[in-house]
C-alpha cells in the first residue's frame, strides 16, 4: 500500500503535526504499507488561488506544468490521507485551494454527457483527520454535516473514491487527555490498516 499524506496546518507544533507524526509512526510499524509521502501545502509554498485568463483557461487546467509532481504523487497513491483542522465548520482555504486546482477535469473526472461524470481517481481510498476546537458532533447537529457531504459526496464520489473514512476529533483545545487518546487512536489505526 502506497500512502500519500495531504497536511494543511501552517504549525508544525500544532495538533494537526501530532496527528502527522502518528500516521507516519503507525504506517512505519505496518508491514502493508511500502511506502509514504507527505505534501505540507504551507511548508511547501502551495499557491491556492486559482487564476483563469487568456493565457491560462480553466479547460487546461490538469495540464498546469506547476501542478505536475502533485498529479503524479494522487495518481501514485493508493491511499490518501488529508490531515487538517477544521476552521468555522470548513477545511482551511489553502486545502480548499488545493483541491480546486488538483481534482481538475480530465485529470480527476471526465465529462460523459450524462448526468454523472466518470471518475479518474477510482480505486484510492481516503482517511480524513480532522481536529477542532468545537464539539465533536457540532458538525452534525449546527451545520448538517456540511463537511462530510462535501468531502465525501460533492468531491472524492464525483471523482470515483468511494471508500471514505473520518475521524473528526473536537474539544482538541482542552489538555484533557482526550488529545493522547485521540493521537494513539491514529496511531493504531495506521499500524493495522491493510486497505
Amino acid at each position: 500500500m502506497k500512502i500519500l499524506i495531504i497536511y494543511t496546518h501552517p504549525n508544525h507544533e500544532s495538533l494537526s503535526h501530532a496527528f502527522l507524526n502518528k500516521v507516519l509512526e503507525g504506517s512505519r510499524e505496518n508491514s502493508a504499507v511500502q511506502e509514504v509521502r507527505v505534501t505540507d501545502l504551507y511548508a511547501e509554498d502551495f499557491d491556492p488561488r486559482l487564476v483563469f485568463n487568456h493565457e491560462k483557461r480553466r479547460r487546461d487546467m490538469h495540464l498546469d506544468p506547476r501542478l505536475e509532481q502533485y498529479r503524479q504523487d494522487l495518481l501514485w497513491a493508493d491511499k490518501l490521507v488529508f490531515i487538517y483542522p477544521l476552521w468555522w465548520g470548513r477545511p482551511p482555504a489553502m486545502l480548499l485551494g488545493f483541491i480546486d486546482q488538483m481534482f481538475a477535469s480530465n485529470f480527476a473526472y471526465r465529462a460523459t454527457g450524462g448526468l454523472f461524470p466518470e471518475g479518474l481517481l477510482k480505486g484510492r481510498s481516503v482517511v480524513c483527520i480532522t481536529p477542532m476546537q468545537g464539539p465533536t458532533h457540532y458538525p452534525l447537529f449546527f451545520l448538517n454535516n456540511a463537511h462530510k457531504v462535501l468531502m465525501k459526496r460533492a468531491l472524492f464520489g464525483y471523482v470515483g473514491m468511494k471508500k471514505v473514512k473520518f475521524f473528526e476529533f473536537g474539544s482538541m483545545e482542552k489538555p484533557n487527555g482526550k488529545q493522547a487518546k485521540r493521537l494513539e487512536q491514529i496511531y493504531r489505526y495506521f499500524k493495522q490498516i491493510r486497505a
